[in-house]
């Protein structure tokens, strides 16, 4: 299929986005924008967060990195699921009694205003990498295999999907991505089943036997006991479970849409059902890419003539001339889908913190009209800043964008595991002035020990020799640290504040 029908498929997807969006924003208030008017369907909300907590990089990056990594990744899922539960049944009452818009809201009331907005500023932050990261992963898929054959540079291809995702964004908010991002994680999963089962007959294979064929080379193995790998079971899993709880459950993006349903109890439903459901999804990946190593193992997969692996495998293969031009429709929809409900909601959450966290909306003696004009001109702000930054991460060219993310993430959601965890489990105060530095002190410790544990991964990425890895044997004695950064990062946060605490007057 002509780079010009898949682009055709693609501006028709998007202005199906824009009808949706038309019709659901009508009316729409800034409590639409923020909350949507906490009248959200708990069945959609749950749905549409299928494809808000995948996104393109799973889409992408899961299947990719089994090649290398197996399915050890389900160790993180099986984590991911404690975490939800967590958040389910501890996080999700602190929040509906307190009845906020911005869950960062509870840092002021708990703490004072300084680690409302420390809180805040951590969420801005990595909210705006990690989306823009999984941005960039898709624009540049889509740039490689359409827009490059029809001379359109990777700079305007990046302008425009953000400014089509400014449009059905910037008048109804919360309110409309209940409704597009349902639709949008509609077309992900049929797109997972149909480019599996198509993979599938491709190689006169039932789901039975690929899993079979798996096994023997050894891909299908979930479970790492090697106490000093990443993928060690237990760090995986309790790494997993502390993902979810902070890139979730102390997560405004997330938190926005639950606390948007009516009642408490629906709101658990909706945690509940998008948990269970995302179990089942992540295998299905993890199965796809396995199939996809199997065909290309017997069928070598080629991009500008090397063999595709990781993030450009399945890219390659769906786009490629091994199968019908259908395929690749189905494949770039699906991959759009996949992004859409986390780069939309990133946009519309980033906006609702940074007017109600830092510029203080529900204080303001502003009418109505104009916070919405400022809140109109914040949402441009955050899209312009999406556009650097994705531009950035194609200057960088990471092949292998989950790693980065959830490395970033346990760096910089360190500061709000601790902040919360010190106010839920302690009836202590903190001297606000030294709130902000102890939460800089914890990710800097945190990163530091991770560069000595990890100088091959730092080194891979930075291009430069670091002269680390004696020092690190003789530390840590082969030991890495994976996914349990973001626990100990927490961790040293925790135990900082206890340092500036004192009992409550």
């Amino acid at each position: 299929m002509t780079p010009i029908t898949l682009f055709s498929f693609v501006l028709g997807y998007f202005l199906l986005l824009l009808g949706v969006a038309w019709y659901t924003s009508r009316n729409s208030d800034n409590e639409s924008f923020f909350i949507g008017n906490r009248n959200s369907n708990w069945m959609l909300v749950a749905f549409g967060m299928i494809g808000t907590s995948l996104s393109g990089v799973t889409f992408v990056s899961v299947p990719g990195d089994v090649g290398k990594a197996n399915f050890f990744y389900f160790q993180l899922v099986l984590g991911y699921f404690l975490g939800y539960l967590v958040v389910a049944f501890v996080l999700l009452p602190l929040y509906y009694r307190l009845n906020v818009t911005s869950i960062y809201t509870y840092l002021s009331q708990r703490f004072g205003r300084q680690a409302h907005r420390t809180g805040a500023s951590f969420f801005l932050l990595s909210r705006t990498v990690g989306a823009t990261a999984r941005l960039y992963l898709v624009v540049n898929i889509l740039q490689l295999f359409i827009l490059d054959r029809l001379g359109i540079p990777f700079w305007l291809t990046a302008i425009v999907i953000l400014l089509l995702i400014m449009l059905y964004t910037i008048e109804g908010g919360v309110k409309t991505i209940v409704f597009t991002d349902t639709l949008q994680t509609s077309g992900m999963l049929i797109g997972l089943v149909v480019c599996l089962v198509v993979l599938l007959k491709s190689m006169d294979l039932d789901l039975g036997s690929a899993w079979s064929s798996l096994s023997d080379k050894g891909y299908t193995r979930i479970f790492n006991w090697d106490m000093n790998s990443p993928g060690y079971f237990w760090k995986q899993l309790l790494g997993g479970m502390f993902i979810t709880i902070t890139m979730t459950g102390l997560d405004q993006e997330m938190m926005q849409k639950n606390i948007s349903v009516r009642t408490l109890g629906a709101s658990q439903k909706n945690m509940m059902t998008m948990s269970s459901i995302l179990v089942v999804v992540n295998l299905l990946f993890l199965i796809l890419g396995g199939v996809l190593y199997l065909y290309a193992s017997a069928n070598p997969v080629l991009l500008n003539g090397v063999p595709a692996t990781g993030d450009d495998l399945f890219p390659a293969l769906a786009l490629g001339e091994a199968f019908s031009g259908a395929i690749g429709v189905i494949f770039i929809i699906a991959l759009i889908s996949a992004l859409f409900p986390s780069v939309d909601g990133a946009i519309t959450s980033l906006t609702s913190s940074f007017c109600i966290d830092l510029l203080g909306f529900r204080e303001s003696p502003k009418t109505e009209a104009e916070k919405k004009r400022t809140r109109l001109w914040v949402h441009v702000a955050f899209v312009g800043l999406f556009f650097l930054m994705v531009m950035l991460f194609k200057a960088i060219n990471d092949k292998s964008i989950i790693q980065f993310i959830i490395k970033f993430a346990g760096i910089t959601y360190g500061p709000l595991l601790g902040l919360f965890a010190f106010g839920i489990l302690t009836q202590r105060s903190l001297k606000s002035a030294w709130v902000g530095w102890v939460c800089l002190a914890g990710p800097l410790l945190a990163f530091g020990l991770d560069l000595l544990s990890n100088p091959a991964y730092y080194e891979a990425k930075l291009h430069v020799s670091l002269g680390l890895n004696g020092i690190s044997e003789r530390v840590f004695s082969g030991y890495k640290i994976g996914p349990e950064l973001i626990l100990l990062n927490g961790l040293i946060t925790f135990l900082c504040l206890t340092l500036i605490s004192r009992k409550k007057s």
